[in-house]
């Protein structure tokens, strides 16, 4: 097992081995303001919203307009924009570190044939953790603020898919947790707030060195020893799971490099995208960690991942497009699972979107021959979509108990942001329903449930009834007239039996299934957050 410290000094990544440099810097992104909502009032909401789409020019305009150069302009052209400051302007933004340590750290390089000017080596920008103050993240420039196609072994930085994974994490108070895949760190930096110790992990040592430093410079917010830095994280090198065999944890997240690609014959790892392409066909990675994570797992622990999934031309030409199918074949006996797809996209859509993402259509003959390789990829394993999702998954405590078992959603709508406390009541929700106690629990509505009712003019009943929720994933339930009776009457008077054995002498007409599926109905329910428990009856 390699130290953390081998991290410190990577070629092509900043330096992390000299905590008075790191602190000198730390101090002027502090002095300068380089914070979200300062950088917001700085360039106004147009330039900034265009900023957060990867759009410089707005904010290039404002800088260039401006009648001096400022310490909060000089920072943000270096590290965010892309652009060139003099020696003199890096020397006021930078009092305490200056243009030797920014060039030590290896944040800053000479611009060739550009005597006196100097640009920045990596992208550097706030972000707001789970810790009291916000972080510094330090990653590779994007093909937004650079020439030519991204390096292999691209860093990426604060994206997208980063993010949706950080706000999708359920967040409970555990010893151990891994970070399968850091990248720079950014589920390590969420971690923390919550757990004891974090194992990070990722193929890419210019990863973890970008890891390592980020952690040092945001030590007090993320309140970690920096001289005692494996107190807190560990750094290891290494594919998948092999750098954590034989450890089980109490958490694991991960945004793998799930990007499905193309093979070809005599390919080596430099020639892949590390950050998104883990080298295996099609899916295969991501049902490798399905079938794998949960061997890590501990008692009661649990797995949370962002995954694409191939989507298979059906046998019956008649039968609809079934999403589900390979993820359901992926997961061990015994394993809970919550799978969420959240889009879907054509082959031709998914090709074009990751040729994009590393800037590989400004050279068009690489692009065509690409483009193609994709296509043929998927058609010959009858590829008719592919899905983007969340996946959770669990090692139950108890074998025998599962409460949440297999779920499987389409939901595409936007959601509640961020969704992993919901996601979190709803299986502490699971978990404590005792179904033979049900009958004696009273139940009222959340607060967020609306009801819709549906009518043709003229009709004596709505055709449609519709049970709407406002928080957490939006859902919509189609109810039937038992169903929305019971729920009328959920104001926390009579208990789910009483309820029940009312509707069931008003509609149940004898009807031996009746109050079965009206039972079904309200577990359903109360999963699902439409009814919620009365903790204190009348």
């Amino acid at each position: 097992m390699t130290s953390t410290a081998n991290y410190a000094h990577v070629p092509d990544a900043p330096r992390s081995d000299d905590l008075q440099l790191l602190a000198a810097f730390a101090q002027d992104l502090e002095r300068g303001q380089f914070a979200h909502e300062a950088i917001i009032e700085f360039l106004g909401e147009v330039a900034h919203e265009a900023l957060m789409r990867d759009q410089l020019i707005p904010a290039l305009r404002l800088i260039g307009s401006l009648p001096r150069p400022t310490v909060l302009g000089t920072m943000l052209g270096l590290f965010m924009l892309g652009g060139e400051a003099s020696e003199s302007d890096i020397a006021v933004a930078f009092p305490s570190l200056g243009l030797a340590g920014l060039v030590e750290l290896g944040l800053l390089e000479a611009v060739p044939e550009a005597n006196g000017m100097w640009h920045a080596r990596v992208d550097m920008r706030p972000h707001a953790s789970d810790a009291d103050a916000e972080i510094w993240v330090a990653s590779d420039l994007g093909a937004h603020q650079r020439p030519g196609v991204l390096r292999h072994d691209h860093v990426l930085g604060i994206g997208q898919a980063s993010l949706t994974l950080a706000q999708t994490t359920i967040r409970p108070r555990v010893d151990t947790a891994l970070d399968l895949g850091t990248g720079c760190g950014i589920q390590s930096f969420h971690l923390l707030s919550h757990v004891r110790r974090v194992v990070a992990t990722d193929i890419s040592a210019r990863a973890l060195g970008f890891t390592r430093f980020n952690l040092l410079l945001n030590h007090r917010a993320l309140e970690i020893d920096p001289a005692n830095l494996e107190d807190r994280v560990q750094l290891r090198l290494g594919s998948l799971l092999e750098p954590v065999a034989g450890e089980t944890f109490d958490l694991v997240v991960s945004n793998p490099p799930f990007v499905i690609t193309p093979r070809r014959v005599g390919e080596n790892a430099d020639d892949r995208f590390t950050y998104r392409d883990g080298g295996m066909p099609g899916d295969t990675l991501v049902a490798t960690l399905v079938r794998d994570l949960p061997g890590i797992l501990a008692p009661g622990g649990t797995a949370q991942m962002l995954a694409n999934w191939e989507i298979t031309e059906p046998a019956d030409a008649d039968a609809g497009l079934e999403w589900s199918a390979g993820p359901r074949s992926w997961l061990p006996e015994g394993t809970e699972a919550w799978f969420i797809q959240r889009e879907s996209v054509s082959p031709t859509q998914y090709a074009e979107t990751w040729l994009r993402d590393a800037s590989q259509s400004r050279d068009q003959k690489a692009f065509a021959e690409q483009y193609g390789a994709y296509l043929e990829d998927f058609a010959s394993r009858d590829v008719a979509a592919i899905g983007f999702g969340m996946v959770w998954l669990r090692r139950p405590a108890d074998a025998s108990k599962q409460p949440v078992g297999r779920l499987f959603e389409e939901i595409t709508y936007p959601i509640e942001q961020p969704i992993g406390p919901y996601l979190g009541r709803a299986i502490e929700t699971a978990d404590a329903l005792d179904l033979e106690t049900l009958g004696d629990v009273h139940l009222l509505v959340a607060e967020d449930v609306t009801e819709e009712r549906h009518q043709r003019p003229g009709a004596e009943h709505p055709g449609v009834i519709l049970l709407r929720q406002g928080a957490g994933l939006r859902r919509t339930e189609l109810m039937d007239t038992a169903l929305a009776g019971f729920v009328s009457a959920c104001d926390g008077d009579l208990s789910v039996s009483a309820l029940v054995g009312a509707l069931d002498s008003l509609l149940g007409e004898g009807d031996p299934e009746f109050s079965a599926r009206l039972n079904q109905g309200i577990i359903r329910l109360i999963k699902r957050g439409f009814l919620l428990e009365m903790r204190n009856n009348r």
